[in-house]
């Protein structure tokens, strides 16, 4: 048999200490292939041979291990506090601890309250100095734990013992508290993955049944009603509706879907039921891969958050080596006091744990993935957005970006007075209907947007590189370039400047009529999205600069573009190997690349620029493999949204670290001098760790 792939979300899974517990925990189980842990996600991927394990083996394994998997599809949640296993240990350990002080202060016998204050010690201490000796013998890392088990136990061996009862309470509560600070980070995943209804309703040989919404697979025929979620990925083959995509594109206007459209996971239906063909297995639709990428984003870690790492593994060791120097070099070496200088030794280990160093950036960088992807915005990992944030120069590719990428009718002018407009058109309207070319499409679009209906033609002959022609009314009628009527024999002295004027500003001009007279003229051009030009003045404002063009379209209707959108420069006739080399010239020139396209035709430029972002990437699977970062709507101002969050996260990450290092050194020195007691050091070391918290979880706002 092949090896089956398994996918859980499992509770109690916080850190990169629990996942290292269940990698122990699952190292030598049998028939386990490979194993990839998300401590951010909450979730595990386990890939194993079935002829020798079981799912339910595996499942049964982690429970006995203390991370129960979650049932279905759910994100496992934190117990209620009350039922919480590190919060009761920690607020025994309070409650001890005051029980204790009150004892002392009203005179009761020594040996009462040390007593209580050894058990607030040994309770409170439990998990994180289990933490601290697992990660220590496993792992062969001093960590964070370890700089405050050691400093608990020096105190209390000194007699500190209400000072060592109070450093383990506050920094229970702290290590109790993570696990519902991971679970605040997960809620932009957990709002997308409850996008998508958990059943659906199929028809199957002939009747309606309802199913779990992961049991759909491609091909099945399901049923919306009005106001209900999409559950899966799909073609509409009958009925009419608005659908709401803001959930994944965040375009906040509804979408008016017919037969033949294609709909997405997790978007809401407007008005009118439809009747659905799924093209992708639940698994497989769009809110699965944005969740999946989401996840696999916020393992990727930036630049900034692996030096921390690095460093903090590095700086606890050194702190703990500090301190031992501290507590035996100046009664050595200057006869100092051996109890003052342990006391003070013991608070430096205390003040100098880098706890809110080492959370400031991966929590704010875990807030910003998740709300980007909640606003139509999903950058591939950590890295990405410290680039963005660093971008100075954009380039945008021009068909699909910065137009429409569908040819539409912009102009519509009349030249012989003594045939309607109306009565040419649907003429026209009839000889394209025959027509496959992309303009003839567009002007029957355009005909039946005016209520014109085609008229008869016979003998239909495209004439390559030219138009077309048909017999209508018992004549010969033409629709095709200037050129085609020239060769006709027509004069178009009178009409050559309107041409001219329609062709500069970037239109493919068509001319109709027969053998004997030009009717009119129409234009037609790949639009320029609605607000592409107020996004490019937006980056203006961000300092971007230059915006700038690529395209392999012709000059002139490059330059039309171009001074419509606003950009600073276009280069125009690229092939796909000059769009690399542009980007590559202005990275040089300039600094940091960002490259918007389609993701299929500029893969290339994409992963040459310093940040590749793919646009309208909504369903479709190449952007958003291609690019470190993908639009999920057709939507320039997206770009620039993305620009802000990346700079509010930087600015975000700068002020955490900042304050860090300022509490840290403040602390530190405090503790040398001897300003401050062990108490005074825990609590500012712990609300410096919250506070670090709150402003990394601002990102979670929109």
């Amino acid at each position: 048999m092949t090896a089956q792939r398994l996918e859980l979300r499992v509770g109690n899974l916080d850190c990169e200490h629990d996942a290292a517990a269940i990698q122990r925990s699952l190292k030598d189980f049998p028939g386990i292939l490979d194993l990839d842990i998300y401590p951010k996600a909450a979730k595990v991927v386990i890939t194993y041979d079935p002829e020798q394990t079981s799912e339910e083996a595996l499942r049964e394994k982690l429970e006995a291990s203390g991370f129960p998997p979650a049932k279905g599809l759910a994100m496992p949640e934190q117990p209620k506090p009350w039922r919480n296993p590190k919060v009761i240990t920690s607020v025994t350990s309070g409650v001890l601890l005051l029980a204790g002080f009150l004892l002392g202060f009203i005179a009761a016998p020594a040996i009462v309250p040390q007593i209580l204050y050894i058990a607030a010690i040994l309770i409170g201490g439990y998990y994180f100095g289990r933490e601290a000796i697992e990660e220590l013998i496993f792992e062969r890392e001093i960590g964070i734990e370890l700089l405050m088990t050691v400093a608990a136990v020096v105190a209390a061996a000194m007699g500190q013992l209400g000072e060592a009862a109070m450093l383990v309470f506050l920094y229970s509560i702290s290590e109790a508290v993570e696990g519902y600070t991971e679970e605040k980070t997960r809620s932009a995943v957990r709002a997308l993955m409850e996008l998508a209804p958990k059943t659906a309703r199929v028809k199957r040989d002939g009747q309606e049944e309802e199913i779990p919404a992961e049991e759909l697979v491609a091909g099945d025929v399901f049923i919306v009603r009005p106001g209900e979620s999409i559950p899966t990925d799909g073609v509409i083959i009958d009925g009419f509706s608005t659908v709401d995509e803001s959930p994944v594109t965040g375009e906040s206007a509804p979408v008016e879907k017919k037969p033949g459209d294609a709909v997405f996971a997790g978007t809401i239906n407007g008005a009118g039921a439809i009747e659905v063909r799924a093209t992708k297995a639940f698994a497989d639709n769009t809110i699965s891969r944005i969740i999946q990428m989401v996840e696999e984003a916020q393992e990727r870690k930036g630049k900034s958050q692996r030096f921390i790492e690095r460093f903090g593994k590095r700086y606890s060791p050194l702190v703990l080596l500090a301190g031992v120097l501290i507590a035996i070099l100046p009664p050595l070496l200057m006869g100092g006091d051996w109890t003052t200088w342990i006391a003070r030794a013991t608070v430096f280990i205390v003040a100098a744990a880098p706890c809110a160093l080492v959370i400031s950036i991966p929590i704010t960088l875990v807030a910003t993935l998740g709300t980007g992807a909640r606003n139509g915005v999903l950058i591939k990992g950590g890295v990405y957005v410290e680039e963005l944030a660093k971008v100075k120069v954009v380039a945008l590719d021009k068909t699909g970006t910065i137009t429409k990428g569908q040819p539409e009718v912009t102009t519509v002018l009349s030249f012989d007075r003594t045939l309607p407009q109306d009565t040419w058109l649907a003429a026209v309207a009839g000889l394209e209907s025959r027509s496959e070319h992309p303009l003839a499409r567009a002007i029957l679009r355009y005909a039946q947007a005016q209520g014109i209906r085609p008229a008869e033609v016979a003998d239909f002959q495209a004439l390559t590189g030219a138009g077309a022609k048909a017999v209508w009314d018992g004549r010969s009628i033409y629709a095709g370039s200037p050129s085609l009527f020239q060769e006709l024999g027509h004069a178009l002295d009178g009409v050559a400047e309107t041409i001219q004027r329609l062709q500069d500003e970037g239109n493919t001009v068509i001319l109709a009529g027969d053998e004997t007279s030009v009717w009119g003229v129409i234009a037609i051009r790949d639009a320029i999205r609605e607000n592409a030009a107020a996004a490019i003045a937006q980056l203006h404002e961000l300092g971007i600069r230059p915006v700038v063009m690529l395209t392999g379209d012709n000059e002139r209707t490059a330059r039309a573009i171009a001074r419509e959108a606003g950009v600073d420069a276009y280069y125009a006739e690229l092939l796909p190997e000059d769009k690399v080399a542009k980007v590559r010239e202005l990275s040089q020139q300039v600094g940091h690349v960002a490259m918007v396209g389609d993701g299929v035709n500029d893969a290339p430029a994409l992963a040459e620029a310093t940040v590749g972002v793919a646009m309208g990437a909504a369903g479709t699977d190449v952007a958003l493999e291609t690019a470190d970062v993908a639009l999920m709507a057709d939507d320039l101002e997206k770009l620039v949204y993305a620009l802000q969050l990346a700079r509010r996260n930087q600015r975000v990450v700068s002020q955490n670290i900042a304050l860090s290092a300022v509490v840290i050194s403040v602390l530190v020195i405090g503790a040398v001098t001897g300003a401050l007691t062990l108490p005074i050091a825990v609590l500012g070391h712990e609300i410096s760790e919250f506070i670090v918290i709150a402003s990394g979880l601002r990102m979670l706002k929109e």
